[in-house]
């Protein structure tokens, strides 16, 4: 479990094919002064177990499944990616639960500059939408956010300086893809809901015998 809140950017030093899946490793000093074998990091928002580690940098393997849903695929030797450690229960929920567990990716389609850093307009698969509700939670490359703006098909954000100094967000262009993972209380709402009008109709259109049942629509 993680809260989107960015402890630290790191920079591939090695990516390499490991089979259908990528081998990386991780330059990052700050994350690796507590970290051990099989512990969990987000990276970009994918969390991943740590295979291997030194003082000042970690491995990670990102399987096929993984590369189909994300942006990892595309990482690179010098590419810099967004860092968070698992929570620890003692710690504050600064932004919101967050499993690592990527839905799919979006695409930036607008970056609008002001004072106040940015507006950020991004396009996600429509199917995802029931997972969205202004000023909601989302997690963008492993960033906790808040919508601002929630249209059919994409969904603003908006960036203080402060996120845009201490992520890779500042680095997101038009065009860009972007790791996406919705709303996970959310997600549960939804499934719970859909399970119970679903056996509310199969009880409706399935009557006892002598009683005339509702037709499907």
């Amino acid at each position: 479990m993680f809260t989107g809140l960015i402890e630290e950017v790191g920079t591939i030093i090695r990516a390499v094919h490991d089979g259908d899946g990528r081998h990386f490793t991780i330059a990052a000093p700050h994350v690796t002064t507590d970290v051990h074998v099989d512990d969990s990091i987000a990276v970009n928002g994918c969390c991943l177990t740590v295979t291997h580690h030194d003082e000042t940098t970690f491995s990670v393997t990102a399987v096929a499944e993984t590369l189909r849903k994300t942006t990892l695929g595309t990482l690179h030797e010098g590419s810099r990616v967004n860092l968070e450690r698992a929570v620890r229960l003692m710690d504050r929920l600064g932004g919101h639960m967050v499993q690592g567990h990527v839905d799919t990716t979006g695409t930036i389609d607008e970056i609008i500059h002001n004072d106040n850093g940015w507006e950020v307009w991004c396009t996600y698969p429509a199917s995802f939408g029931k997972w969205l509700i202004p000023v909601g939670s989302i997690c963008m490359e492993g960033v906790s956010l808040t919508i601002a703006e929630l249209a059919a098909d994409r969904f603003k954000i908006a960036v203080i300086p402060h996120t845009l100094q201490r992520t890779t967000i500042s680095a997101l262009s038009v065009g860009s893809a972007v790791n996406l993972e919705f709303d996970m209380i959310a997600k549960h709402i939804t499934a719970h809901i859909t399970a119970h009008i679903t056996a509310h109709l199969e009880r409706l259109t399935t009557a006892p015998e002598g009683v005339p049942s509702v037709p499907r629509v």
